[in-house]
């Protein structure tokens, strides 16, 4: 990558991943999180998780790029983030908790030390951020656009970490303001947006 063009790639990594993270379903797991244990749990969880995560997410696209078109992998991803937005606005036609059985016993968790929380909670999120997130696709679809490895996963892993530090900031004030509904129909409007963008740019050409 031209050195000219690794700060705006790296800032507009780093903004994409950090709004993506607000709204996706671990932001609902940390913001309840926050509520029920101590902040560096919750930060020192979910940083170390999305380090992880980000770490394996960067080398599969990396194996993927390589054997796939650029520009299918870009409109592919698109296609799936309109899809993953449908998905959720279906999902709220029905009445669907925002977190699943597994998380709501860990954050109910009666153990009295940090670490009773801290080990669930971290693989907790490494299996959610693993299983169908959005963010992993977003990653995917800038590592395509700007093929840079260390640019990506810098970004991704400062755009993450600093979702987690809002939401364990905020805890419980901003779990008040964004409910699961709320958050679902921001998750929703981003996804359409940044999906949308990404196939019309890709089949531009830009």
């Amino acid at each position: 990558m031209d050195q000219a063009a690794v700060l705006p790639a790296l800032l507009t990594t780093i903004v994409t991943l950090f709004v993506a993270e607000l709204t996706d379903k671990d932001a609902l797991f940390l913001l309840a999180l926050a509520t029920k244990t101590k902040a560096w749990v919750v930060f020192a969880s979910g940083s170390i998780a999305f380090t992880i995560t980000t770490a394996i997410i960067v080398l599969v696209g990396s194996v993927l790029i390589a054997f796939v078109p650029v520009v299918a992998v870009k409109v592919a991803g698109g296609a799936i983030m309109l899809a993953y937005a449908l998905w959720e606005l279906r999902r709220l036609s029905t009445d669907v908790r925002g977190v699943d059985e597994r998380e709501r016993r860990l954050l109910e968790k009666r153990g009295s030390g940090a670490w009773s929380i801290f080990i669930p909670a971290l693989v907790s999120l490494i299996a959610l951020d693993l299983a169908g997130d959005a963010t992993e696709l977003i990653t995917v679809i800038l590592l395509a656009r700007f093929g840079d490895v260390v640019v990506v996963f810098s970004g991704a892993v400062i755009g993450l970490v600093g979702a987690t530090a809002v939401e364990t900031l905020l805890g419980n004030r901003l779990g008040r303001i964004l409910s699961p509904r709320r958050i679902r129909y921001l998750s929703i409007a981003v996804f359409t947006i940044i999906g949308t963008t990404v196939i019309v740019t890709s089949l531009l050409g830009f």
